[in-house]
């Protein structure tokens, strides 16, 4: 699971305790965490999450028990000199505004946190307003106040069950994707070979479809069968998709291109794969292949968010 799906979860596991939440609202320079980033605190001590490095996380912890007890939001601002910088600032040299939240309707309602979790299920983005001096939350945006964006989680597609899937599902374990491995040939489609994925035996473009991708959503394909590959992109390009990718050399790919544009596919939605997949770094073997094409997948994932909120 991602950040954000597992504050929510130890948020639910945690109820009926009192709890606060801190929340990254201004930054400056070279910040650890970006704006929007969250920490979640139990009365008795536990949290999930970070606002920064973990140089100030202490200090928030403190500021969390007041505020528990209290019932009253806390703004903070942390920098490199406050005092020694390890204890109460920030040694890479940026700046931080942290507000720390009752989980209460006078601050963050715990009901906010079920309407996050709810729209992310269904693949939208919610927004959550806050009025940083009086620290109350409210879903929607309002001028002039700190606006949280609660993007859909990021999810993995993966077209062939090839050894690089195995390297590409588990670097998407770690990042926080939830992943489906889609292939309909069964000696490769595994539960000892892929653990921590979805398994999916349908044939790519009708699990393509049935997925629904959307901009949070990347489709690789890894089989190097244009039988299993060409219908997964044909979908994924039909489709919002964020990320799409294709492996294969770049001989390979000029084929594949004129293939697809047989089908249809227009030269713009063409120039949307990434192919040969992934980040140029010479890598040698399944491993590195895999993380070039994590690395691909989260820049492309990162560009998408950016122009979303300068669109905003």
């Amino acid at each position: 699971m991602d950040d954000i799906s597992n504050l929510i979860t130890k948020a639910q596991s945690w109820a009926p305790a009192r709890m606060a939440i801190a929340t990254v609202v201004q930054t400056w320079g070279s910040a650890p965490r970006p704006r929007g980033s969250h920490m979640l605190v139990n009365e008795d001590g536990r949290f999930e999450g970070s606002v920064s490095g973990g140089c100030v996380e202490n200090a928030i912890l403190a500021s969390a028990e007041s505020v528990i007890a209290s019932g009253e939001s806390v703004l903070h601002r942390f920098g490199v000199s406050d005092g020694d910088a390890w204890e109460a600032g920030l040694p890479c040299g940026g700046e931080i505004a942290v507000l720390v939240q009752p989980v209460t309707d006078a601050g963050f309602a715990p009901a906010l946190l079920d309407q996050v979790r709810e729209a992310r299920a269904r693949g939208e983005t919610l927004a959550v307003s806050t009025d940083v001096e009086s620290g109350l939350s409210v879903a929607g945006e309002r001028p002039g106040q700190f606006v949280n964006r609660y993007r859909p989680p990021r999810r993995l597609i993966i077209t062939g069950a090839v050894q690089i899937a195995q390297g590409l599902a588990g670097l998407a374990r770690e990042l926080g994707i939830a992943t489906t491995i889609v292939d309909p040939r069964g000696r490769f489609l595994t539960r000892e070979r892929f653990p921590d994925a979805m398994l999916d035996d349908r044939w790519p473009d009708e699990a393509v479809v049935a997925l629904r991708p959307n901009l949070a959503t990347a489709v690789v394909t890894l089989s190097h069968d244009p039988k299993i590959d060409d219908p997964a992109l044909i979908e994924a390009l039909r489709a919002p998709t964020g990320y799409v990718a294709a492996l294969g050399s770049r001989k390979s790919h000029a084929a594949r291109r004129e293939r697809l544009a047989a089908a249809g596919i227009s030269p713009a939605d063409l120039d949307r794969i990434d192919g040969p997949a992934g980040i140029d770094i010479g890598a040698l073997g399944p491993g590195e292949i895999a993380l070039s094409i994590a690395a691909g997948m989260i820049q492309a994932f990162n560009r998408v968010d950016a122009r979303m909120t300068e669109a905003a």
